[in-house]
């Protein structure tokens, strides 16, 4: 589905690591946007931009594989911000051979000298800190741009085109460390492209609703609920649409938490009023998960078997046309390499999970939006808070957290030791303090002593993370006779584990997720 509006900002990536981050700094502002890999063909889009950035990326301009700037993006007389490699870009179109190898490389904060405070700059001070990330720089300035802004090492750190509303500059205005760069966004998109802010999770909704029930018609919709916040979400919002048009399916796959299947159905049932069938089918998924180790193959017979029992469920009923499920804007993210810029992370289930040929067509209410825009979905649509703010939950379920292959023995296991960690941290008040926690089973097996005997048994790890949206995650300090007392919980009380260690990375480089 698409619920792009008329007032929208188009970002075209060239590879940058931040260029997600550029889309969450303009939905902050309620303004709509889209990433599209940097040679996206414009005159596809039904609706064109109101305005246009382009992103950072890892290549010099001078490379021989390097990205090229689109320069249909002209054709559309919008305004344009190019941001570091996006701004240098915008000069070697003019001028190849503009930009050459800085003699000093310009990594992290330096101190921005604003010349010109008007638009882009505007109510912005003459001096700020902006962060940096460059190994190039422009020696030759179009004739058709003037400097507005400079740094001690970088002469142009920030241009305007004198004729037309064309802008760039040479740090990262989208990073918390550029102290201003939300006000700098928000004069591109609010001052200079004009667009007041109206894309909000009740005209999203509004909108959703309509297109759902346009879209559907008279026919009925499979929902295959996850038990998690998206799904949920997607579910209430073609209830909403179709009413019992819909039926949702909440499949035990034999890799939920402890108690997770009756619990949420509970929910469903009780609390929002679903049409939902509860399907034990743990062991279909289990046989079929028997002997792989490889993550992607788990994630990839998962979501097949989801689909296998959902077309099961639904054989005798021909009336049902469509799928709806929970997939959001990250999960398109990471499953799509462009040619050039991002690599491909991860499948995600609800992606590159399906097969090529399926009996029902997709609906995918909340493929735009970022976690934390779905659960302000499910406020106004009447979630319970206490659903809202559970922790996300992947749709390959703890099948991604056995490092290994998987048995119910080593999912048992997990399953304990998992109910500990989350148990303790809503019993010392953590639990919303973090963005996500988990426990992983790891394919490692060490030595122990228990009273006076040897034992040779699993590792566990844990993980716990703070996050706003999941693009970007920092590992969760929490307290350490808080980590002990969950330690020495698990080897206690879960046979077969007797190490526990903490995973103190952060998101990038690792991903949230071990698998």
């Amino acid at each position: 589905m698409q619920h792009r509006p008329d007032d929208w900002i188009l970002i075209l990536d060239f590879g940058s690591q931040y260029t997600q981050l550029i889309a969450r700094r303009v939905r902050e502002l309620n303004v709509y946007c889209e990433i599209h890999p940097f040679n996206k063909d414009l005159s596809t889009l039904e609706n064109p931009p109101k305005g246009i950035i382009l992103s950072g990326g890892p290549k010099s301009v001078n490379d021989e594989d390097a990205p090229s700037l689109n320069t249909d993006i002209f054709n559309h007389n919008v305004p344009i911000l190019g941001v570091c490699y996006g701004l240098q870009i915008l000069a070697h179109n003019s001028i190849p051979g503009s930009v050459e190898k800085a003699e000093r490389r310009e990594f992290g904060r330096a101190e921005l000298i604003v010349d010109d405070r008007s638009d882009l700059f505007e109510n912005i001070p003459q001096e700020s800190i902006v962060w940096m990330s460059h190994g190039d720089h422009i020696i030759t300035l179009p004739d058709e741009f003037e400097i507005i802004g400079h740094t001690d090492n970088a002469k142009v750190a920030a241009v305007r085109h004198k004729e037309k509303e064309i802008y760039g500059v040479q740090f990262h205005p989208e990073v918390v460390h550029t102290v201003y760069g939300k006000e700098i966004v928000e004069n591109f998109v609010r001052n200079i492209c004009n667009l007041p802010g109206s894309w909000t999770a009740e005209s999203f909704i509004e909108s959703t609703i309509e297109e759902i029930r346009d879209r559907v018609g008279d026919d009925r919709v499979l929902c295959g609920l996850s038990g998690g916040v998206d799904s949920t979400v997607v579910a209430t919002l073609v209830h909403k649409a179709i009413g019992d048009q819909l039926q949702c399916i909440f499949v035990d796959n034999g890799l939920l938490r402890k108690n997770e299947f009756r619990d949420v159905l509970d929910v469903y049932e009780k609390d929002l009023n679903l049409p939902v069938k509860g399907i034990d089918a743990s062991e279909l998924f289990l046989s079929r998960l028997k002997g792989i180790f490889d993550p992607e193959e788990k994630r990839k017979i998962i979501g097949n078997t989801f689909i296998d029992v959902f077309d099961e469920a639904i054989s005798e009923d021909k009336s049902f046309k469509y799928l709806a499920q929970g997939t959001l804007y990250p999960d398109v993210i990471e499953s799509i390499s462009f040619k050039g810029p991002s690599a491909t992370i991860k499948s995600h289930h609800n992606v590159g999970g399906l097969p090529e040929e399926m009996n029902l067509d997709l609906v995918e209410p909340v493929r735009e939006l970022f976690k934390d825009e779905v659960r302000n979905v499910g406020r106004k649509l009447g979630i319970p808070e206490h659903f809202i703010k559970r922790h996300p939950f992947p749709g390959p379920g703890l099948g991604i957290r056995v490092i290994s292959d998987i048995t119910k023995k080593k999912l048992d296991m997990l399953r304990e030791a998992d109910d500990i960690f989350i148990s303790e941290l809503r019993n010392n008040d953590l639990y919303h303090k973090v963005w996500q926690a988990l426990v992983v089973l790891l394919p490692v097996q060490s030595v122990g002593v228990m009273g006076d005997e040897r034992t040779y048994e699993y590792t566990a790890a844990l993980r716990a993370v703070t996050s706003v949206d999941g693009m970007t995650a920092d590992w969760a300090h929490l307290p350490h006779p808080f980590l002990a007392k969950v330690s020495n919980r698990i080897i206690n009380e879960v046979r077969g584990i007797n190490r526990v260690a903490y995973d103190i990375s952060s998101k990038p480089p690792s991903t949230i997720e071990w698998e």
